[in-house]
């Protein structure tokens, strides 16, 4: 790949940026409908627990996410390449995902990559399949919040599940 960039390439890089947070950003606020639209419906996802349909996936997530008071998947160091052919590409990922339990007042913390390919279908770009890869996991137990007065802000919960909610305020 030419290390510079074409223009053309850049904003496919960055709808598939795009797309991979729109598949955080569902999860995190527990709406399926987002996370299905970061993947074609016949992509496939491995997660290690559940290897298929990435769109059943996104209902098994939703479906089981919402244990926690809130959750954070964040993704760092996101490196795209788009194929020659400029309808496909590959990415790599990495992603810290920490989840807060409210009433043990405990944080799990999930760290890993996903190692994603990506197709564009009528000038959208989405997830074709994803490989998830773990590299390791903490749990931070008696966390206290910081001495600030949280009183006055919402919630991280107050928008889960965002039923497909507006992004923004």
């Amino acid at each position: 790949m030419n290390p510079t960039p074409t223009i053309e390439q850049l904003v496919a890089i960055e709808a598939c940026r795009e797309a991979a947070r729109r598949y955080s950003y569902g999860v995190d606020r527990l709406d399926a409908e987002v996370m299905k639209s970061s993947y074609w419906p016949d992509a496939t996802d491995d997660h290690g627990v559940f290897v298929g349909n990435a769109w059943e996936f996104c209902d098994r997530v939703v479906a089981t996410h919402d244990r926690w008071s809130w959750t954070m998947h964040s993704i760092y160091n996101h490196r795209v390449e788009i194929d020659t052919d400029g309808a496909s590409g590959r990415g790599e990922a990495y992603c810290v995902t920490n989840l807060f339990n409210e009433d043990e007042r405990s944080m799990s913390n999930w760290y890993g990559r996903y190692l994603d390919t990506y197709e564009a279908r009528n000038g959208e770009w989405r997830i074709m399949h994803r490989v998830c890869v773990h590299h390791g996991t903490t749990i931070d137990t008696n966390v206290e919040p910081m001495a600030i007065d949280a009183a006055a802000f919402r919630s991280g919960s107050f928008d889960r599940p965002s039923n497909q909610r507006q992004i923004g305020p």
